[in-house]
C-alpha cells in the first residue's frame, strides 16, 4: 500500500499563543487512536515553532545555516502525520477528519503527497 506524507500548514502568527485547547487535543487523541487501530496512521507529532529551529541551505557551493524564527514565512510546517492507505482518496479522507478536529477559528492546510517509493 502507498504511503502519504501530510505536512500540516500554520500560520504561527494566527495561532492560538498557548496552544491548541485541552478539547482539540482529545478529539486528535480520539482520531490517532482509530487511524493506528485501522493501520493507516504510521506516524505524527506536532513540531517546535520556528523560534526554535534552524534552516540549512546549499548554495553556491556553501552550506549556510539560519537561526529561526524565519520572518520571511507565512506558513510553517506545524507538524505532520505519515498514513499508509490504499490510495490517495483514502490518504486525503484521513487528513479531512484530521482539519475538521480543530475549532473554526484555526486555518490549517495539509499537504498531502505520496512517498516515491524505490
Amino acid at each position: 500500500m502507498p504511503r502519504y506524507l501530510s505536512m500540516i500548514r500554520v500560520n504561527e502568527s494566527e495561532a492560538p499563543a498557548e496552544g491548541p485547547s485541552p478539547e482539540l487535543m482529545q478529539r486528535m487523541g480520539v482520531l490517532i487512536e482509530e487511524m493506528t487501530k485501522a493501520g493507516v496512521l504510521l506516524d505524527t507529532a506536532g513540531l517546535t515553532p520556528t523560534a526554535q529551529g534552524k534552516r540549512v541551505t546549499w548554495s553556491g557551493g556553501k552550506v549556510t545555516v539560519t537561526d529561526g524564527p524565519f520572518t520571511e514565512s507565512k506558513e510553517v510546517i506545524g507538524g505532520y502525520a505519515l498514513i499508509q492507505a490504499k490510495d490517495e482518496a483514502e490518504a486525503l479522507e484521513w487528513t479531512k477528519r484530521f482539519l475538521q478536529t480543530h475549532e473554526s477559528f484555526w486555518t490549517i492546510t495539509c499537504e498531502v503527497r505520496e512517498i516515491a517509493e524505490g
